[in-house]
């Protein structure tokens, strides 16, 4: 599903880069928390997937482009509060067999969002310098 989400916004090869590079930061998040004793789970690293491609989308020359992220980030902060990661290391939603590391989420949207804004921080800076050298058309 995040890989269609991805592939819909149509993101460049740096927003996948950007996910590739949460992969072992959404982990090191996870270290702030120790009673979290064992994390076995990719949702952390899904959840990062999602803030890179809306955080991309923020960066977007189309206003409804920019408007779809606001309302994803937007989103995925009511749903980081509604899991109440500040209650404790694990939840247990009622009806799941399984348990819910909260911080595992927070901690993909956060690195997700960052690594994405520096990844677009960095294209803009390079695209800058090409257009100051000439080397592009400043409409590309």
């Amino acid at each position: 599903a995040v890989a269609a989400w991805g592939r819909a916004a149509r993101v460049p090869t740096r927003s996948v880069v950007a996910w590739a590079l949460a992969w072992p930061l959404v982990q090191v998040g996870l270290l702030l928390q120790p009673d979290l004793q064992h994390y076995g789970g990719l949702s952390g690293l899904l959840h990062a997937g999602v803030a890179v491609v809306a955080t991309h989308l923020l960066w977007s020359a189309s206003p409804t482009q920019r408007r779809i992220g606001m309302a994803v980030l937007a989103g995925l902060l009511l749903k980081l509060l509604s899991e109440a990661p500040w209650v404790g290391a694990v939840s247990h939603p009622p009806g799941w067999d399984i348990a819910v590391a909260p911080g595992a989420h927070v901690s993909g949207v956060l690195v997700g969002s960052v690594l994405s804004a520096l990844a677009e921080a960095a294209h803009a800076g390079l695209r800058s310098v090409r257009e100051a050298l000439g080397a592009i058309d400043a409409h590309d």
